[in-house]
């Protein structure tokens, strides 16, 4: 590519929209993660309740299931992908700006209903904005395309996971949600601003169709016992690491630091180590392929939970005595070893998860593989504040690094050292992550 096409490639308009993609799709998932178990844990609410909410987070698991009526129907309005992402957004921004007007500690369960909501709008936006994106990129900008996606998506992280609790400190709760739920203008801007684009099909003629074919396909390429291993070692590669961070504001606060020092110090040592993270692994795939990255890479990811345990160790037991001041330094140290890991991680990640999806059905397998990847931090994390409640805290980051073993283990059948993953086959493979052509 010369240095003119590359240029063109960067500073187009395309590339705009895909930062505000990823920025409207990290927005809410933040929230969730980020800004509600803040709030609750701000509020007397328990640990173990707090790791409950974890479950909310079920239509990020279950997308998959109506990903087929988002593309067999469409609204009457703006389009077939404008449509549905105008109702999504309209729908996020309410649903965030009114949490913040509720008690905790006496609507918990209206809490939850609504941090429902929030998981379920922005599991729908995510079906069509990962169509939408794979419809406006050219082939050759899939790649590039998708890396200021993703960036931006971890970027929108600083909104909730930052800025946020910083006001929280000088706020009250409701107005920090209506300002954070303003922010989903940012994907109301774009949605309404940009055309519907050309879509490489035509919508599936039947629902029957547009469900079963996906799943049909998958099981018959690659037969039903490796179908079911790329499965599990979906499940299972980031187990360890998504239980690790799954009650990390809580954690922070249990270990002495403030909310704002969180908001200043964690948020940021983690972001950018994980932003570096992610084009490191990706420059890395090119020269030596994604399974021997996925070895590689998963054993950073598997270490780095161990630097939960020292600052534990650092910190249990000496919060709120005389004198004490928990160290910032260590604190940024051990956040932006994970983040690298999580970074580096789901670089390899991604690129696996391309390889194994088909051309002719990424809408719906991609909403499957990715749910499937998401299946611990909704379902295996809601366990993790019963844990530390039982073990305490050292405890439980030991048994999240031993979670991260079967995944390691697993590489052995689905993606050996010695595979026929290929530097070339990296670059081709890691660009239609979003969504490839029929």
């Amino acid at each position: 590519m010369s240095g003119n096409t590359l240029g063109e490639a960067i500073f187009n308009r395309r590339m705009l929209i895909c930062i505000a993609t990823g920025f409207s799709s990290g927005l809410p998932l933040y929230v969730l993660i980020q800004l509600v178990p803040a709030w609750l844990r701000s509020e007397d609410v328990s640990l173990a309740a707090i790791g409950l909410f974890s479950l909310v987070g079920f239509p990020y698991t279950w997308k998959f299931l109506w990903s087929p009526l988002m593309e067999r129907y469409q609204m009457p309005f703006l389009g077939r992908r404008r449509g549905w992402l105008l109702v999504t957004q309209l729908l996020l921004l309410l649903s965030i700006g009114v949490l913040g007007l509720l008690d905790p500690k006496v609507s918990i369960w209206t809490v939850a209903v609504l941090c429902g909501g929030v998981a379920f709008f922005s599991a729908s936006q995510d079906i069509v904005l990962d169509a939408f994106r794979r419809e406006i990129l050219p082939d050759r900008e899939l790649g590039l395309g998708n890396s200021f996606h993703v960036n931006a998506y971890r970027i929108a992280g600083l909104i909730p996971g930052a800025l946020s609790l910083v006001l929280a400190d000088i706020l009250p709760w409701d107005q920090v949600f209506l300002i954070t739920a303003a922010f989903m203008g940012v994907g109301l801007m774009m949605t309404l601003m940009v055309g519907e684009p050309t879509h490489p099909s035509a919508r599936p003629k039947t629902l029957a169709e547009a469900v079963t074919q996906p799943f049909i396909e998958f099981f018959k390429r690659n037969g039903v016992r490796q179908a079911l291993l790329v499965l599990t070692f979906m499940f299972l590669y980031k187990l360890g690491d998504n239980m690790a961070t799954a009650l990390a504001t809580p954690f922070y606060l249990d270990m002495g630091y403030s909310k704002t020092e969180i908001g200043l110090v964690a948020k940021n040592a983690g972001l950018w180590p994980m932003v570096i993270g992610g084009i490191l692994g990706g420059l890395l795939m090119v020269r030596i392929g994604i399974n021997k990255s996925l070895w590689l890479f998963g054993v950073v990811q598997m270490a780095s939970i161990l630097g939960f345990i020292l600052l534990s160790e650092a910190n249990v037991g000496r919060v709120g005595t005389p004198g004490f001041e928990p160290n910032l330094w260590l604190l940024a140290l051990v956040i932006s070893f994970e983040y690298l890991g999580v970074g580096l991680g789901t670089a390899a990640f991604v690129a696996f998860i391309a390889r194994t999806t088909s051309k002719h059905h990424t809408a719906t397998q991609l909403a499957l593989f990715t749910a499937l990847a998401v299946v611990p931090r909704t379902f295996a994390n809601a366990t993790t504040g019963f844990i530390v409640e039982r073990v305490g805290w050292t405890e439980f980051y030991l048994i999240c690094t031993a979670l991260a073993v079967p995944g390691m283990l697993l590489l052995m059948v689905v993606a050996p050292w010695r595979g026929n993953s290929t530097p070339e086959s990296v670059a081709v493979m890691a660009k239609p992550i979003e969504r490839n052509p029929d």
